[in-house]
C-alpha cells in the first residue's frame, strides 16, 4: 500500500508533538478519546483524519488543529 505523502506529513507532525510532550500512543488516544490503533495508523501516514478526530488531536495535544497543520511539511 502506498502511503501519501500529505498524511504522512500529517502524521509525523503529530508524532513529533506527542513524542515532545513525553506521551505514548496510548496515552495521546486516551487524552484525545480515539483508539490507540488509530494513532498508530494517523502517524504511519495510513489514515486520511476527519476533521473531529483533527480537533480530538489537537485537544489530546494541547494545541489548536492550526498547529497540527502548520507543523505539517509544505508539499509544495
Amino acid at each position: 500500500m502506498e502511503v501519501d505523502a500529505e498524511l504522512l506529513s500529517f502524521g509525523r507532525a503529530v508524532r513529533s508533538r506527542r513524542i515532545a510532550l513525553g506521551l505514548s500512543q496510548e496515552e495521546l488516544a486516551d487524552r484525545a478519546g480515539l483508539h490507540r490503533n488509530y494513532i498508530g495508523g494517523i502517524e504511519r501516514g495510513e489514515r486520511n483524519v476527519g476533521i473531529k478526530a483533527v480537533y480530538a488531536l489537537a485537544a489530546g495535544l494541547g494545541c489548536g488543529p492550526s498547529e497540527l497543520f502548520s507543523e505539517a511539511a509544505p508539499l509544495r
